[in-house]
């Protein structure tokens, strides 16, 4: 059964409102009205993508028995903010912490790789619905929208998910990588290829090739 702490609701919530606001300010830039446009339709992407990934972590966890709790890194928040001015994001905002006296690889790997993991499926629940969506899209303002909102959830999504699998520091990836190699590398090449795809010939493209258009 899932339980949060006031703290754990509090952390979540400003670290869900402060990586929103740098993925915006990565997209937009300096434009304080570009900014606020994009802002609601990236908290989608990244309510969806940063909320779930944690809670794949404090779901694996307690499905163990043990104790998870999300905690924030306010140094990570920071830096996130720094460098989104620079286009891109080093999302680190926090963390769950799963507090167990003994842990070993395996389920380290099986809780770590569940936050990656569920930010694939939801860049492929976007794109697929990026793709039904995109022939109305095409004349129907609202449908454009919500083209435009699974896009960025698409790319968004896509981009933690390779993100955190990366095999540096305390990521996800480096304790997926200690316990298996081949799980870490056939994980990491489906998220880099989301990833490469979005950034290269982006969403519209990916649908459109799809769709044969």
């Amino acid at each position: 059964m899932f339980k949060f702490t006031s703290s754990e609701v509090r952390d979540l919530i400003i670290a869900f409102v402060v990586i929103s606001l740098c993925f915006a300010i990565a997209s937009a830039g300096r434009d304080i009205s570009g900014i606020l446009s994009i802002l609601p339709i990236v908290m989608v992407g990244v309510g969806a993508g940063f909320i779930l990934h944690e809670l794949g972590h404090k779901f694996v966890s307690m499905k163990y028995g043990y104790w998870a709790e999300f905690k924030l890194w306010p140094q990570g928040l920071i830096f996130a903010l720094i460098t989104s001015f620079f286009g891109f994001v080093f999302a680190a905002p926090g963390a769950v912490y799963t507090y167990a006296n003994h842990m070993t690889d395996e389920i380290n790997g099986k809780i770590s790789i569940a936050g990656p993991i569920v930010n694939i499926i939801l860049a492929l629940v976007f794109l697929g619905i990026a793709t039904m969506i995109y022939p109305s899209a095409l004349y129907s303002e609202s449908s454009a929208l919500i083209f435009i909102i699974c896009a960025t959830g698409y790319s968004i999504n896509s981009f933690l998910a390779v993100f955190n699998l990366l095999p540096i520091g305390n990521l996800d990836g480096s304790k997926v990588l200690t316990w298996n190699f081949g799980i870490w590398l056939v994980t990491i090449a489906i998220a880099a290829i989301l990833t490469g795809l979005s950034m290269t010939i982006g969403v519209q493209n990916i649908v459109r090739l799809i769709l044969g258009f």
